[in-house]
């Protein structure tokens, strides 16, 4: 759970002190034990009867929504970001949460592949793109990928191919289908 709060840790929003946007929306499950853990350690902001948020602020209006959610007949438990300028966000969030939790394929889209990469790739061999990248590309997150003849490179996230994104997913997600587009 602590390494998922600090997945964004030397992205430039959070030096110039704007990223509520890199935060706001975001949601992964946690264990109950961390869930309980978080109940405890401070007095929360609100409290309704599946949903709590802390007192204390990530950044802006953004704050931690720990919720305790029945899906399929199991209680499960998530943790995500709600900029609370907005009221309806933590039940949006927590809609969005049942919502993909509910799907009847276990399916992943690139987006949500990319943000599994993200968060499982180690600090080491993660960062966001600097000065020697050109303007437009500053700012944005990159890995370390193994380029075959050239080594391991230093690529965009968004910018890996599909077969690139197979190999840094764990085995098990590799060959999850992608979602059908309505």
């Amino acid at each position: 759970m602590h390494h998922m709060f600090n997945r964004h840790r030397g992205a430039p929003a959070l030096a110039d002190g704007d990223a509520g946007d890199l935060f706001a929306g975001e949601w992964f499950e946690i264990a109950e034990c961390d869930y309980e853990y978080m109940l405890d350690i401070l007095p929360p902001l609100f409290m309704r009867g599946d949903m709590f948020a802390l007192s204390e602020y990530m950044t802006g209006s953004v704050t931690s929504v720990f919720f305790a959610l029945s899906i399929d007949g199991c209680t499960r438990w998530f943790h995500g970001y709600c900029d609370l300028s907005d009221r309806g966000s933590p039940d949006r969030m927590k809609a969005a949460i049942v919502d993909r939790e509910t799907r009847p394929v276990r399916a992943m889209t690139r987006e949500e592949r990319l943000e599994h990469i993200w968060s499982c790739t180690h600090d080491d061999y993660r960062g966001y793109a600097g000065e020697r990248w050109p303007a437009a590309m500053r700012g944005k997150r990159t890995v370390l990928v193994y380029g075959g003849d050239r080594g391991t490179v230093l690529k965009l996230l968004d910018d890996l191919t599909d077969d690139e994104v197979s190999a840094k997913l764990p085995v098990q997600l590799r060959h999850l289908p992608q979602p059908v587009a309505a």
